[in-house]
C-alpha cells in the first residue's frame, strides 16, 4: 500500500508531505482546487510522461517520492528481486523533472528507465477511471480477474504444468530432429553451464532458508534486545507476568476455602504459570542460539549474491536454479545417451498434447461458468451505480487450436451502458466516470481477498448523486476491506465513507498561488462534509447533517 507521498515544486504545489492509511481515503476540495493533482503526482512517480510545464514556475525542478509497504504484495517483491532492486518490504519510487524538461527516475535509490518505473507501477497501483492507466482494459488482467472470481487457480495450474511438460517434450523432439551438427555445440555449452552450477550447488528450498537466516543475522542485535525485554516482562521483573499470575493464583487459592467453584480457575492460573515458564525457557534458548558473528552475515551475503548473480546470468528466478541444474543435467544425459527414439518422442509429445487439451477444456468450462455468474453480478452492480438498464458480459475468445500456458482463450469484457445498446469493449464504450464505476463494480465482485495494492478512483461519482452516490461510497468502503482505496470525490455521500479524508485547497497571497493538501481531523471532516452539502455558507443544519453522515458510516462499520 501507499504509505507516504512527498511532492515538491509540482505545478502549483510548493511542498506537500502526505501520510496515507490503509482502508479508504477520500480526497475532497472545492471545484478548481486541483483534487486530481495527487493522482497526477503519483502517476509521475511511477513513470508517466512529464512536461517541463509540470515544474512550479520559478523553481529548478519538481520532485515526487512515493513510499510503498510491500508486506502484502509478494508479486511486487518478486519483481523487485528479479530486477535486483529489492529493499525488503519497502519500496521508494522517485521522479525528478527539471525546468529544462529532463527527467530521472529512481527505485530504492537506483536510477532506472521510465519503462521500469511504469512496470513497477503495474504491481503497485491501479488508477481507475483514466483510460490510459486502467489495468482492467488489458486482456491479461481481465482473464486474471475472471479466474480469481471463478476459483480457477488449480485448473490453471494444471494447464500450466501440462503446457510445460508438452513444451519440454516438443523442444526435445525438435532438438533431436535437428541434433546433427548442433549436438556437439550444445553438449559443450551444457557442460560449461553445469560446471558453473555444480560449483554453486543450489539446493531446493535453499534461497528461502538463507533469506530467513540472513534476516535473523542482519537483525541479530534488535532480536536479542527484543527477546531480553520479553523475558523481563514475562519472568524477571517484579511486575512480570509470572509474578502477577503467581500472586493472583495465591489470592484465589485462599478464596477456594470459601468457594470451591473457584478451583477450576485456580487450575487455569497454575497452567498459565507453567506456560509462562516454558515460554521464558524457550526464549532464553533462542537467545543463546542467536549468532552475532559478522562473518556469518558476510557468508550469507556472499551466498545470496552468488545465487542472484547466477540466476540473472541464466535468466531464471533465483528459486529456480536447482530446477535448472536438474533440467540441464537431464538434457546432457539425454544427448549423451538418448533414451528415446525419434518415434518414441513423437508419440509422447502427442500424448502430452492430448493431456494439455483435456486440462484446458476443463479450465474453459470453469471459465464459461464463472463468466456467466460474474457478468450477472457486475450487471447488478453497475445498475445500482446509476447505469439503469446497463449490462455487462464476458466474451471468451479462442486463441488457437493448441492451448497456451493460460488455456484456450482470452477474456474480453463487454459493456452496454443503456438498454438496447450493442455491447462493446470497455475502452470504446465508457467515458471516464462510467469506466470508473464499471471498474468499481468489477473490482468489488471479482477482486480476491488476498490481492494487494492501491486502487485510485478518479471521477467515480461523476454524474451521480443521492442514493446512487451513497451506494458508490458503500461499494468503495467494501472494496477497502481487501485493498487500499483512494477516491477523488466531490460528493459528501462518498467522502463520508472514508477512513481518512484529505482536503485540497488553493491558496493565494495575491502574487502567487499554491495548492495545499491536508489530512483532516474529525472536527475538520464535519466542516468539510458540511461545505460539500451546503456550499460556502455552512449552517447548523448542514453541520448536523454532516455529523450524522459520519456517525452513520462508523455505526455501519461497527
Amino acid at each position: 500500500m501507499l504509505n507516504n507521498l512527498h511532492i515538491r515544486n509540482l505545478a502549483i504545489i510548493d511542498e506537500v508531505d502526505l501520510e496515507l492509511t490503509a482502508g479508504m481515503t477520500a480526497l475532497t476540495g472545492e471545484t478548481g482546487a486541483g483534487k486530481s493533482i495527487l493522482v497526477d503526482a503519483l502517476g509521475l512517480a511511477l513513470g508517466e510522461r512529464a512536461e517541463s510545464s509540470a515544474v512550479r514556475p520559478g523553481t529548478e525542478r519538481a520532485e515526487v517520492t512515493a513510499s510503498f509497504d510491500l508486506s502484502g504484495n509478494p508479486a511486487a517483491i518478486d519483481w523487485l528481486i528479479e530486477q535486483d532492486l529489492n529493499d525488503d518490504q519497502l519500496c521508494l519510487a522517485r521522479r525528478i523533472v527539471t525546468a529544462e524538461g529532463r527527467s530521472r527516475g529512481y527505485i530504492n535509490g537506483t536510477n532506472v528507465p521510465m519503462q521500469t518505473l511504469r512496470a513497477l507501477g503495474e504491481h503497485l497501483v491501479d488508477i481507475c477511471g483514466q483510460q490510459a492507466h486502467q489495468s482492467l482494459l488489458r486482456p491479461a488482467v481481465q482473464r486474471v480477474f475472471l479466474d480469481q472470481y471463478g476459483a480457477c487457480g488449480k485448473l490453471l495450474t494444471a494447464v500450466q504444468a501440462a503446457h510445460s511438460n508438452w513444451q519440454v517434450n516438443a523442444e526435445k523432439l525438435k532438438s533431436l530432429r535437428n541434433s546433427g551438427k548442433d549436438r556437439e555445440e550444445r553438449l559443450e555449452l551444457l557442460r560449461y553451464n553445469l560446471d558453473e552450477l555444480a560449483s554453486l550447488n543450489p539446493q531446493d528450498g535453499e534461497l528461502e532458508k538463507i533469506t530467513r537466516e540472513h534476516s535473523r543475522a542482519a537483525n541479530a542485535a534488535e532480536i536479542a534486545d527484543g527477546i531480553d525485554q520479553c523475558i523481563a516482562a514475562l519472568y524477571d521483573n517484579e511486575e512480570s507476568a509470572q509474578s502477577i499470575v503467581g500472586r493472583t493464583r495465591h489470592r484465589l487459592e485462599n478464596l477456594t476455602r470459601f468457594d470451591q467453584s473457584l478451583t477450576p480457575i485456580n487450575t487455569l492460573l497454575q497452567e498459565a504459570e507453567i506456560q509462562i515458564t516454558e515460554a521464558t525457557d524457550t526464549l532464553r534458548q533462542h537467545l543463546d542460539d542467536i549468532d552475532t558473528d559478522p562473518q556469518t552475515l558476510q557468508q550469507l551475503d556472499n551466498r545470496l549474491a552468488a545465487i542472484h548473480d547466477l540466476a540473472r546470468k541464466h535468466r531464471v528466478k533465483p528459486i529456480a536454479l536447482s530446477e535448472l541444474f536438474r533440467a540441464l543435467q537431464a538434457e546432457l544425459d539425454e544427448l549423451d545417451n538418448p533414451a528415446e527414439s525419434l518415434e518414441q518422442l513423437d508419440a509422447n509429445t502427442r500424448v502430452l498434447h492430448e493431456k494439455l487439451c483435456d486440462a484446458a477444456k476443463k479450465l474453459s468450462a470453469a471459465r464459461a461458468k464463472g463468466a456467466k455468474k460474474l457478468a450477472a453480478e457486475v450487471t447488478a452492480n453497475i445498475q445500482k451505480l446509476g447505469m439503469q438498464g446497463g449490462s455487462f458480459s464476458i466474451k471468451l475468445v479462442e486463441t488457437g487450436n493448441t492451448p497456451g500456458a493460460d488455456g484456450f482463450e482470452r477474456a474480453e469484457y463487454l459493456v452496454a451502458l443503456n438498454p438496447g445498446m450493442q455491447p462493446g469493449s470497455l475502452s470504446k464504450v465508457a467515458s471516464g466516470g462510467e469506466l470508473s464505476r464499471v471498474s468499481l463494480a468489477i473490482q468489488v465482485a471479482a477482486r480476491s481477498s488476498d490481492a494487494a495494492g492501491t486502487l485510485i478512483f478518479d471521477e467515480v461519482d461523476s454524474g451521480v448523486g443521492g442514493a446512487v452516490a451513497e451506494i458508490v461510497g458503500e461499494q468503495l468502503q467494501r472494496l477497502a476491506d481487501s485493498a487500499q482505496v483512494i477516491c477523488v470525490t466531490h460528493l459528501p455521500q462518498v467522502a463520508s465513507q472514508g477512513d481518512q479524508q484529505l482536503k485540497v485547497s488553493k491558496l493565494s497571497d495575491g502574487k502567487t498561488t499554491r495548492t495545499q493538501i491536508k489530512s483532516l481531523t474529525p472536527d475538520e471532516r464535519i466542516e468539510e462534509i458540511a461545505r460539500m452539502l451546503g456550499g460556502a455558507k455552512i449552517t447548523a443544519a448542514t453541520r448536523a447533517h454532516a455529523t450524522e453522515m459520519l456517525k452513520s458510516r462508523f455505526e455501519k462499520q461497527g
